[in-house]
């Protein structure tokens, strides 16, 4: 846990308290943090993260994905798709 982040959160409510910005990805959840919305920096942008109890234990960082999937695949799969889309019609 990272003490500075527990202070950002300290003695707030968290319907209030909006979103608490950080950048500490490896900082543990701790049931204080139940209820918040942090947003986590992925290294461009704050991906909002709400914490429940099923969160506890874990690390910030596990829910704020740093990698963006698009999809498997180039041409072909353009191909497929296309083909795909014309036989529902």
């Amino acid at each position: 846990m990272y003490q500075k982040l527990l202070k950002k959160i300290h003695g707030k409510d968290p319907k209030q308290a909006g979103i608490v910005k950080t950048w500490a990805r490896a900082s543990m959840i701790s049931p204080d943090m139940i209820g918040f919305t942090f947003g986590v920096h992925n290294g461009k942008d704050f991906i909002s993260v709400k914490i429940s109890e099923e969160m506890v234990g874990h690390r910030l960082g596990e829910f704020a994905m740093t990698r963006k999937f698009l999809r498997h695949g180039g041409k072909l799969q353009r191909a497929v798709e296309e083909k795909k889309g014309n036989k529902e019609r």
